[in-house]
């Protein structure tokens, strides 16, 4: 239950920083250098390695979840959900697919390669990255609309970071399906999911 709980926190937490993105054309360097770091380590010792091995990494994530799946919330976004629900669902086809998955970490490890040069929240990688879920995940199925401020969605290096996030979402679907996530889960366990991000919060706090 603790690894659904964190990966599904993930997924809320790149949710939360697209809609953020997409609204205001703002995001912390250091969230989105952590999202951007999951996507790279495709051999974690652990789940939580996958974000930098510090729970508070997720905190973003884990308050998103149990404010959009506890009983008590009033503030639940429909467009948060949206994102969620979307994400699951690209990366159900996605893992049906071996030649997609296969192609996806062959490009992975091209970013990783140039990880030598360049820092991971550089434009040039992030432009790679966006690239990957551009040609990759995309086609899939239907793409996600991320809803905006225009001025903000036009310009290129928002549209990179958009989808860099996206690709991110997909990595901690992956990750949420491994340790035994389902949608099912989410119906009928909420509670429990909730109840466990509630502890996890209590933790870092």
């Amino acid at each position: 239950m603790k690894e659904q709980t964190l990966t599904l926190a993930a997924i809320c937490q790149v949710a939360y920083w697209v809609q953020k993105l997409s609204r205001s054309g703002q995001i912390d360097e250091a969230e989105l250098t952590i999202l951007l770091n999951s996507i790279m380590n495709t051999s974690p010792s652990s789940t939580l390695d996958v974000y930098g091995n510090d729970l508070a990494n997720l905190k973003v994530g884990l308050n998103t979840l149990v404010q959009h799946l506890g009983n008590q919330s009033k503030n639940k976004d429909p467009e948060l959900t949206r994102y969620v629900v979307s994400l699951l669902a690209l990366e159900r086809r996605l893992s049906k697919n071996n030649k997609k998955m296969s192609a996806l970490g062959d490009r992975i490890e091209q970013c990783e390669r140039q990880l030598a040069h360049y820092e991971i929240n550089s434009e040039t990688l992030i432009s790679s990255i966006a690239s990957i879920y551009s040609d990759i995940i995309s086609p899939l199925g239907t793409p996600i609309q991320v809803a905006g401020e225009p001025d903000i969605l036009k310009q290129p290096i928002n549209q990179h970071r958009i989808r860099a996030l996206l690709l991110a979402g997909i990595r901690s679907a992956v990750l949420w399906r491994q340790v035994g996530g389902k949608r099912r889960n989410i119906l009928f366990a909420r509670s429990k999911i909730v109840g466990c991000a509630e502890t996890l919060l209590k933790q870092i706090a």
